[in-house]
């Protein structure tokens, strides 16, 4: 059967020309071989008018059509000094398309930056975008709001955490993207054969050689995690797909772990939801449509970078979620008060609104649903335990009319508690919940099983859950993380999560001996940085400032100046909330397209809450409810534990876009996509090189060190600073004694307990994720001087240990004498004028002959035989340089077909 691939989008450079009556939108790929056009009129002052006729050009009909716009446009006037058509800004992507009072803007993506590479598909960060309004200016109708709602939209920044790619669909995990690889399709399928003629056409086709095929899959995003989904539309209908690009909102960073050189590449993508979003204070709990705040997808990808492609590489996944308590509560903001009460809003007996929520979960991953609930349990005040006395008899209702093996679980811990207390470690209890976790839910892998697992088995293996196929292991259900305001104490209970899931994966792979991963290893100091990044962007969106709790504080091995990081982090947290989260609010509705702005209607700023919008129940009666016991989608129950968005089902397969390409076709290429070798690289610039390294950031420099990501240092071997920025040179060198006048233990429970470890970066609370790529400059040259004069002038014997004025022994003598006769064998010399010493000769080495010539060594050099097939090709190219050319075989005539096809067709 054919085999199958994502499909490319071939637009991937975009120049946009103006006219004074018409915009022309010129996309093409990278190679600068496919080309196609949009239209749009700029006379309508309010309505968006888009031709696109889906046509692909080639270069040459490209620039044919282009001049002839610019010459059909030219004024008689200036006929030959002007230009009809200019260039008005060049783009590598569309947002989409945005009214507000006036006529349309078309949002263009100017800049972008790599940021990850999965199995040769590159993830982009949007850096700088560009508004630019459609409509001619002789025909605008202005209007005095519009300049204020256009503040608005742009104070949500899009060179803020945004991404995209061009043939990799973000809004969706791995283990789906592969899934659908593995959809069987039909050569005789109408869809799939339904092609116009130029896409069919093949000037080789009476020769009758076969065509090699390739079906080119695309599926739809899933809306929950895209954010311009409304910005298109109005034109997604109208335009070809190639066009329309989303985008998704979150986190994503790699890194690479080098395992004795051979890369893995792990990369961790956070997925904020675009339903419900919006700032800490203003946005609680959920609304009339299952969707809570706060709900962030996070998925760690580990995959051998050796091998690109999907069908021959190794990769694996694994999911899990963070989100605010599902039930009907908030908190007022009104009193300025650093935690404001929490009330519960809406009595919810039959609890609708965590049946919707946890229906949405079983949709799209399956059973088992793990709840991990944070939440304080004993207070001297009720605030956070009124949150868990709602949510336990919600899920305990709901639980009652599933089958047993389907049910919901549901983990009450109370974090904070174990965190004050001198008795208990917060991470021990941490890593039992995480194993317990991974075991019950499993992790994807599309591979089976290798076979030194079945030759050294693991006791943990045996008991992991999930679901097992020919192909490898399924994720069947999530874990579910949640604390009040899902930032500190969610972020470190998922790290512990996933630095258990890490293990697992990496013994999937074959990488390690046994699935268990210990702290103050590089491996894990990587994984801890990737996830300090990931939690400090999450915790900037929600929340206004950075994490206040960290993984080394719960560690308690933090340096003392981090508590007054605490503090500034916690003041600004707390002046976002106060200050500036209202108008963060605004502009997410607004470019949600949550509110659109009308005549004669209130305005954005004019509304006193933004309840109705969010809640559309209250606006209008539904007619239709839900049963308060078969609360979940029927089709869903059937196919569990699997998650029913992954079954091979009709209604599943309506959302693929399946379409017939050639093996050599560009859009299906990602070997060409990914290497572009039309194009001048460089290896400084390129994003393998420049990304995080653990040799390169966490391996010490010193010689001798064992070079294995896996094995336990000491903060004084480490190649990264693990002590943060210092004021003062005292304070440095005492932080360096105090962290290494403890042994390391020899277990990961007491290694999470000890105070012996700063694995934090000097990067970490205040960079970025790019920053990290910076190599680390590890001393001051002036103090390595102050130092060496210090030193004591030792002699030579004492620093060495040998002193070269004394005559070697008889033993060295006889060592030297054997390394010569070394380099003497090797090359099969025999000097008949040399007289061997009979007292040494039976101790001489001979070694074997390993030359690939029967005479090897200084004085001459025997050439081998040459075969006649290796002849007969050096002959053939000789001739080919005089224009004596042989007739080309089969094979040859098919190889240029095909590239003929694929360059000017």
């Amino acid at each position: 059967m054919p085999t199958s691939a994502p499909i490319i989008r071939c637009v991937q450079k975009l120049e946009l020309y103006e006219t004074r009556a018409r915009y022309f939108l010129v996309g093409c790929n990278h190679a600068e071989t496919k080309y196609r056009v949009l239209k749009i009129d700029r006379t309508e002052p309010k309505d968006l008018v888009i031709i696109d006729d889906k046509h692909v050009y080639n270069q040459l009909e490209a620039r044919e059509l282009l001049g002839r716009l610019d010459l059909g446009n030219r004024t008689k006037i200036g006929q030959k000094g002007s230009s009809g058509l200019s260039k008005a800004v060049t783009a590598c992507g569309i947002v989409g398309f945005v009214r507000f009072l006036e006529g349309y803007y078309i949002v263009l993506i100017t800049k972008q930056r790599k940021v990850a590479d999965i199995g040769g598909h590159s993830i982009y960060k949007i850096e700088d975008t560009n508004m630019i309004y459609i409509p001619n200016d002789s025909v605008r109708i202005t209007h005095p709001d519009e300049a204020r709602y256009v503040r608005i939209f742009q104070n949500v920044d899009l060179s803020s955490n945004f991404y995209f790619s061009y043939s990799y669909d973000l809004s969706h995990s791995l283990q789906y993207n592969l899934s659908i690889l593995k959809t069987p399709c039909d050569l005789k399928s109408e869809e799939i054969l339904t092609q116009n003629r130029q896409d069919s056409f093949d000037i080789f086709e009476d020769e009758g050689l076969p065509t090699q095929v390739v079906f080119g899959i695309g599926s739809e995003p899933y809306a929950k995690y895209v954010w311009n989904e409304q910005l298109w539309g109005k034109v997604k209908d109208t335009v070809h797909p190639d066009w329309i690009m989303y985008i998704i909102h979150g986190f994503c960073g790699q890194s690479k772990l080098l395992i004795y050189g051979r890369p893995v590449y792990v990369t961790l993508i956070a997925r904020r939801s675009s339903k419900f979003a919006g700032t800490r204070f203003l946005k609680r709990g959920a609304n009339c449509k299952g969707d809570v705040a706060n709900e962030v997808e996070t998925e760690q990808i580990i995959y051998d970078a050796s091998v690109m492609s999907f069908t021959s590489g190794s990769y694996s996944s694994y999911v899990q979620v963070r989100g605010s308590v599902p039930l009907y509560w908030s908190q007022d903001i009104s009193t300025m008060m650093p935690k404001p009460p929490i009330r519960l809003d809406q009595a919810d007996p039959y609890a609708h609104v965590a049946a919707l929520h946890f229906d949405q979960m079983m949709q799209r991953f399956g059973s088992p649903i793990i709840i991990l609930n944070l939440v304080k349990k004993r207070e001297k005040r009720k605030h956070e335990k009124i949150l868990s006395e709602e949510l336990y008899p919600a899920v305990t209702y709901l639980n009652q009319f599933l089958p047993p093996q389907y049910q919901i679980d549901y983990i009450a811990w109370d974090m904070a508690k174990y965190t004050k207390s001198k008795l208990y470690n917060v991470l021990d209890r941490l890593s039992w919940i995480a194993e317990n976790v991974v075991k019950r839910t499993g992790f994807f892998v599309n591979r089976p099983d290798f076979y030194c697992s079945t030759l050294r088995p693991d006791e943990r293996w045996g008991d992991l859950g999930g679901f097992v196929t020919d192909h490898g292991r399924i994720q069947t259900g999530v874990l579910r993380t949640n604390c009040v305001d899902c930032l500190d104490r969610t972020n470190t209970a998922q790290f512990m999560v996933g630095k258990c899931a890490l293990a697992y994966q990496l013994y999937a792979l074959g990488l390690i001996d046994k699935p268990k991963l210990q702290f103050d290893t590089d491996c894990v100091r990587l994984f801890e940085e990737l996830y300090e990044d990931h939690g400090d962007t999450l915790s900037l969106q929600y929340g206004g400032s950075q994490l206040v709790h960290r993984v080394k504080t719960y560690r308690k091995i933090a340096p003392w100046t981090q508590h007054s990081k605490d503090i500034m982090q916690t003041l600004s947290r707390y002046y976002s909330n106060a200050f500036s989260d209202a108008d963060r609010q605004d502009a997410i509705n607004l470019f949600l397209q949550v509110f659109q702005p009308f005549e004669n209607k209130p305005h954005l700023w004019e509304l006193p809450t933004d309840t109705y919008l969010h809640n559309k129940n209250t606006m209008h009666y539904s007619y239709f409810r839900r049963s308060y016991t078969y609360w979940w989608t029927p089709a869903v129950l059937p196919y569990l534990p699997l998650p029913y968005d992954e079954v091979l089902c009709t209604e599943n397969r309506k959302k693929l876009a399946i379409k017939r390409f050639n093996k050599y076709d560009e859009s299906i290429d990602i070997y060409t996509e990914f290497f572009r070798p039309y194009e001048l690289s460089c290896f400084d610039e390129s994003f393998c090189l420049s990304m995080t390294n653990s040799a390169r950031e966490f391996m010490p420099k010193t010689v001798g060190i064992d070079p294995s990501p896996f094995t336990v240092r000491k903060p004084e071997e480490t190649g990264k600073s693990v002590l943060g920025n210092k004021s003062n040179k005292e304070e440095a060198v005492l932080q360096r004694k105090t962290a290494a006048s403890a042994p390391p233990p020899p277990t990961e429970e007491a290694v999470s307990s000890s105070s012996e470890d700063d694995s934090g970066t000097d990067k970490e609370e205040e960079g970025t994720g790019s920053q990290r790529s910076t190599p680390v400059k590890l001393s001051d040259t002036t103090d390595t001087t102050k130092v060496q004069e210090d030193l004591p002038q030792l002699h030579v014997k004492e620093v060495y240990g040998l002193n070269p004025a004394e005559h070697p022994s008889e033993d060295d003598l006889l060592i030297y004498q054997r390394f010569v006769v070394l380099g003497q064998n090797q090359h099969k010399v025999e000097r008949r004028n040399q007289i061997m010493d009979a007292k040494h000769a039976e101790a001489m080495i001979s070694l074997d002959y390993i030359s690939d010539f029967s005479d090897d060594s200084i004085y001459a050099v025997q050439p081998p035989a040459v075969s006649r097939k290796s002849t007969e090709i050096f002959e053939n190219h000789i001739q080919a340089g005089k224009s004596l050319i042989q007739s080309l075989c089969k094979k040859d005539v098919f190889i240029y077909r095909e590239y003929i096809k694929n360059r000017y067709m």
